[in-house]
């Protein structure tokens, strides 16, 4: 009994010491592109830009890394964010619907999608790798023969403020208190816990010790969202996706069983998990996310165009990889994720900054992903 208990404890302690680890790495190239830049990179102005840069990629992250938990990947998401914002666009462009279909079109082709990709997968029995590199192929078809290879513009305000609105100061504040407000409570409820199931006395103050990081982290942000534009309402959307994956692979029976089904799928089945249904489910709500992420990308850009997305899912499973993630299945966390999505937009907007050719930021952002599932393997040897 106290070899698993050390054994887990050893598992909270790498994946904190992961997580501290990439904090520092994610500090460390913002301090040199601000450096370099001559303070330009850390501005409110640029930072709100930054965070813009990861919202598309971010909200694709937390689907992909949901995936890769439980031992699947897609290497479509980026066609599919390309047809599901495409369509959205048409929709209200030509077809002459309104937003609320427009955006319930756009959702629904993700799910459809996931729907194909999940049953030809847990329940044809095809690869993941097949099944969505076809995919890659067909659904930018797919958008192409819709849009007839057309740019398809967006006119209608409100759908824009999707991808380019910005809540006000006050309205901004308001959630940043709400949102520290959260944060004490559940350091209350996890303290609370620890007494209520014989771990030990519940240690209050030391809860509140591990979020005053967090709450500090909130203020800073809304105060550098605030002396820009206000928060951009993407960032938000990211925010709230965010914080519904952690809650699915956290608190959840479903979250749960992607770990099980990512660790060892024979095991899980034999213990009783439908392993075929859950894959199913993982692929859906992936698709939810990408109909999601293709709203918000597709807003801000004010129009729809067939190669929109292109290399979205390489960001995306990169972003998963570099945050912890294991492409074998079964470890990964949503923060982890999000930390790996803001390290790439770093990257990105820091060496565009600077100026760096396409082709050198191409090879960097690449060996930096090599290194990452590199460290990765080393980890699992160890």
């Amino acid at each position: 009994m106290s070899e698993k208990v050390e054994k887990s404890g050893f598992k909270i302690e790498t994946s904190a010491l992961r997580s501290y680890t990439m904090l520092g790495a994610l500090i460390l190239i913002w301090l040199f592109f601000h450096w370099q830049t001559g303070g330009t990179f850390l501005s409110s102005g640029n930072l709100s830009n930054l965070m813009l840069q990861t919202s598309v990629t971010g909200i694709l992250a937390v689907g992909m890394l949901m995936l890769i938990i439980a031992g699947q990947i897609d290497l479509s998401v980026g066609s599919v964010l390309a047809l599901a914002g495409g369509v959205a666009a048409i929709a209200l462009t030509n077809w002459g619907y309104g937003l609320p279909i427009a955006i319930i079109l756009a959702i629904a082709v993700g799910v459809f999608i996931g729907l194909i990709h999940g049953t030809l997968n847990a329940y044809g029995k095809i690869p993941a790798f097949i099944v969505t590199l076809g995919g890659l192929l067909a659904w930018r078809g797919a958008i192409k023969g819709v849009s007839r290879s057309e740019t398809v513009s967006v006119a209608d305000p409100t759908f824009k403020m999707f991808g380019q609105g910005n809540l006000t100061i006050g309205s901004g504040w308001f959630l940043a208190g709400i949102a520290i407000l959260a944060l004490l409570f559940l350091a209350y409820q996890r303290a609370k816990s620890q007494k209520e199931y014989g771990l030990g006395e519940a240690d209050y103050k030391a809860e509140l010790l591990k979020s005053i990081l967090p709450i500090l982290g909130i203020i800073g942000f809304t105060f550098a969202m605030n002396s820009s534009n206000g928060i951009p309402l993407p960032v938000l959307i990211f925010a709230i996706v965010a914080i519904f994956g952690a809650f699915i692979t956290n608190s959840t029976t479903f979250g749960r069983y992607l770990y099980a089904i990512g660790g060892n799928t024979d095991a899980a089945r034999l213990s009783g998990i439908d392993t075929k249904l859950n894959i199913l489910k993982v692929y859906m709500l992936l698709g939810v996310l990408t109909g999601i992420a293709a709203i918000v990308f597709t807003a801000r850009q004010g129009s729809a165009t067939p190669d929109a997305g292109t290399l979205k899912e390489l960001e995306a499973i990169a972003a998963c990889v570099i945050g912890g993630a294991s492409l074998m299945g079964g470890r990964g966390t949503v923060f982890g994720a999000c930390l790996g999505a803001l390290i790439m937009a770093s990257l990105d907007n820091g060496m565009s900054l600077l100026n760096i050719r396409d082709f050198v930021q191409e090879i960097v952002k690449g060996t930096i992903l090599v290194a990452a599932v590199g460290v990765d393997m080393i980890g699992r040897k160890s």
